[in-house]
């Protein structure tokens, strides 16, 4: 059930995008549809998915099935969080052996400049894949980085034979999803339950950081929205993050990557209305920065920050990802939403690749004084609806060998 706030400002979105798009409408070419009367409506809307969210071909892949040979720990590698969807994995499946490789086509550019995100993606794939090991009677021993000479062998993952004993976090893997929805501002989550995440996440090469107090909250998410409006004018930024971004139906299911309207956190009437009326880059990202100031940053719990000794230590990366990957499924497990929130790293490597002015580093530096090096942030709190999945390319797809 929504409360009541949220219909309220449901209400005011449609009054807002009506008033803004009425005039579009009939002077931009969509006025045919209107002659051509609701049938029409109801057709595009059809077609690109309005009545069928979270289904087709792409999403087939969260129907995990219980693990019965190597290529099925693939399979639940393949759910893992990962920036803007990008799904930057290749896997090469072996009867003793997985190898875990990055794919160099699959980045987001200015987004990602120096691979950070995309190593932490691949750190999540490679916890998901070690959690569902157990379960097929494997003990998975993972080497981070085993080829000096090739920075893309992300890991290589030894399989041995051991008793079979499914990890409590499996049956959490095809049920975490993303949520960029509103958190309930009614409810804290306990701080026994930060505390518990926070020892789960400590260890040699990472530690977690919570910013849970008004004060810092707050500082934070103002450093979060000016982090996204830095984006946003930024052009080389701005257009690198839109590409990953899908409204079609038929890319969604074609491309079966990115960032769905569906999965924006959006209400149910602008997105359905996104699919019916195509959007600019400017609209869309004017989306993303009302999103970000008046629902994520707003609403959130607390936030969250991994911390590492070496920003740019690709292991340490990989470390984190695998930290985050197994805090999102304990919290899934918990009935708690979570979403990445890295506007501001974003920028920070930003800054540093471009050698512009360090802002953002400093400010968020002060943020967590003498915590070491911030390399992921997001945001926990209750959900106030169920989160959607995202795409998935099929298994096939990322698979360097047929497994056994």
């Amino acid at each position: 059930m929504k409360h009541e706030s949220q219909t309220q400002d449901d209400a005011a979105e449609a009054q807002n995008f009506s008033r803004r798009n009425l005039l579009r409408l009939v002077g931009g070419g969509a006025g045919l549809l209107a002659v051509a009367g609701s049938g029409a409506l109801t057709w595009r809307a059809a077609d690109n998915g309005v009545f069928a969210e979270g289904s087709g071909p792409a999403y087939e892949p969260w129907n995990l099935p219980a693990p019965t040979g190597r290529a099925d720990l693939v399979r639940a590698a393949i759910l893992a969080a990962n920036a803007h969807n990008t799904q930057p994995w290749i896997f090469r499946v072996e009867d003793s052996y997985i190898d875990l490789f990055a794919d160099s086509g699959r980045t987001i550019g200015t987004i990602d400049p120096l691979l950070r995100e995309q190593q932490i993606s691949l750190g999540c794939a490679l916890e998901n894949l070690m959690i569902a090991a157990p379960a097929l009677g494997l003990q998975a021993i993972a080497e981070l980085v085993p080829d000096s000479a090739d920075p893309g062998h992300i890991a290589h993952i030894e399989l041995r034979e051991s008793s079979a004993a499914a990890s409590p976090l499996l049956k959490a893997i095809p049920v975490r999803h993303t949520d960029r929805a509103a958190y309930r501002t009614d409810q804290a989550v306990p701080r026994q339950t930060l505390d518990r995440y926070r020892r789960a996440a400590e260890d040699d090469a990472v530690s977690l950081v919570w910013l849970s107090e008004p004060e810092v909250r707050q500082a934070f998410g103002d450093i979060t929205v000016r982090a996204t409006e830095a984006i946003i004018a930024d052009p080389d930024q701005a257009a690198d993050d839109y590409r990953w971004y899908r409204s079609d139906w038929n890319d969604i299911q074609t491309l079966r990557d990115g960032v769905t309207i569906d999965a924006s956190g959006q209400s149910a009437f602008i997105r359905g209305a996104a699919k019916i009326l195509p959007t600019t880059q400017q609209q869309n990202h004017d989306g993303w920065l009302r999103g970000t100031r008046d629902t994520q940053v707003s609403t959130a719990a607390a936030f969250g920050a991994i911390m590492v000794a070496d920003g740019h230590d690709v292991a340490a990366r990989l470390s984190a990802g695998r930290t985050f990957q197994r805090l999102h499924l304990m919290a899934t497990g918990d009935g708690l939403a979570m979403q990445p929130l890295c506007q501001v790293l974003e920028r920070v490597d930003r800054e540093e690749s471009a050698g512009l002015d360090d802002v953002f580093n400093r400010e968020l530096a002060d943020l967590l004084p003498g915590a070491g090096k911030a390399i992921m942030t997001f945001r926990i709190g209750y959900p106030t609806v169920a989160a959607p999945p995202s795409p998935r390319r099929a298994v096939e797809e990322v698979l360097l060998t047929a497994a056994p």
